[in-house]
């Protein structure tokens, strides 16, 4: 099953600055995604990627919820439409008239699956954080006190056992990473400090 968009424009340029409201965006999580595990997962990575935004960026509120919103909807089409994974998504987004760099960033969470380069900062963050958001919940899973107490070296070690959430490829997170620009080090302290505040 081919995922690849065989495409590279997405969106209108005349829609710069649209975004869905926070009630429509949840609304669109919540009518999409039935599967507890990956609204978590999707919430995770909206809280990163607005944290980011926030004290790395140091982005207004505005610009933090675009970056929020891009990674609140990247997988919302994986529950119900797995072979049309990220295409609908972008299509809904589309037709919704919404920020094209917001669709673009969605289009390029997986440049190995959809076959989209991560251009802008917002692009490469949401892929960083995507598969490293994963591995390192289920690590906290695994853990009695969750994310409490939890260090780089526990990540790092779980990282290097590849039979752990074996799913998750090793190989895109170093890439991510190395796209950003930002030692994945510095990428797994973000996630450790700030994952735990998302809630489902």
């Amino acid at each position: 099953m081919s995922l690849l968009l065989n495409r590279n424009s997405f969106g209108d340029k005349a829609n710069r600055g649209n975004v869905l409201s926070k009630e429509e965006a949840k609304q669109l999580l919540n009518d999409w995604v039935k599967n507890d595990k990956l609204k978590l997962h999707m919430k995770q990575v909206a809280h990163l990627m607005k944290s980011w935004a926030a004290e790395k960026e140091q982005l207004n509120e505005e610009d933090q919820w675009r970056w929020e919103m891009a990674g609140l909807l990247h997988d919302a089409d994986w529950d119900q439409w797995p072979e049309l994974h990220c295409k609908k998504i972008i299509e809904e987004l589309e037709s919704r008239n919404v920020d094209p760099e917001i669709i673009r960033a969605i289009a390029s969470h997986g440049p190995n699956h959809f076959g989209v380069e991560p251009e802008t900062k917002m692009d490469k963050m949401l892929y960083a954080f995507d598969e490293l958001s994963g591995l390192i919940h289920a690590y906290s899973l695994m853990r009695p006190t969750g994310y409490e107490g939890m260090e780089l070296k526990g990540v790092k070690k779980r990282l290097k056992e590849k039979y752990f959430a074996a799913n998750v490829s090793r190989e895109e997170i170093q890439d991510a990473c190395n796209r950003a620009g930002i030692p994945l080090d510095e990428v797994v302290q973000f996630i450790i400090e700030h994952q735990k505040e998302a809630k489902l």
